[in-house]
């Protein structure tokens, strides 16, 4: 009985530790693998203030949160990431159902070019352009609103940078 009972812990041990032969630990893939990145900040081409430094802290949160890619400063990151804020837009979506004049809803989206290249070789690893948006419930104050949603709109933009850097699909 003993022996019995020495064999099923044995199967089932074998049992567990398979179901995590396909698991992997670390990157998904990409030229990210074991590099650093130094962001520095955007130029700001619209009118809209405050731009570069919400996107800044977004990147770095990102970059941070994800794991894949070691965020470096003072000149020390295998890879340089810049660009520019092109475009900052509102669209009205929804109206007053008396006042089509007044938005009740609108979409902020923000474009950005954004360049990544290796420092030692100075090869270009991407460059592409990038839309971030959000969507924004107009309430009286239409300034502050599109101020609270300034952050999420960064955290969308900076989502969508950090898994360009880190998937190999450009």
């Amino acid at each position: 009985m003993p022996d019995l009972s020495r064999r099923f812990l044995l199967l089932l041990g074998c049992l567990l530790l398979s179901g995590c032969a396909g698991y992997r630990l670390g990157s998904t893939g990409g030229f990210a693998d074991g590099r650093s990145i130094e962001i520095h900040a955007f130029q700001n081409q619209t009118t809209e203030p405050r731009l570069t430094e919400e996107l800044s802290i977004a990147l770095r949160q990102q970059v941070h949160r994800d794991g894949t890619l070691l965020l470096e400063t003072r000149d020390r990151g295998d890879i340089l990431l810049e660009g520019s804020i092109t475009r900052y837009v509102r669209q009205g979506l929804t109206f007053q159902p008396r006042d089509i004049l007044t938005v009740r809803d609108f979409e902020i989206q923000i474009l950005a070019k954004v360049k990544a290249r290796n420092r030692n070789s100075g090869e270009v690893i991407l460059d592409r352009e990038v839309t971030g948006r959000t969507l924004v419930r107009g309430q009286i104050d239409l300034t502050e609103a599109e101020r609270r949603a300034t952050p999420l709109l960064m955290e969308d933009l900076a989502r969508k940078i950090a898994d360009l850097l880190v998937n190999e699909d450009w």
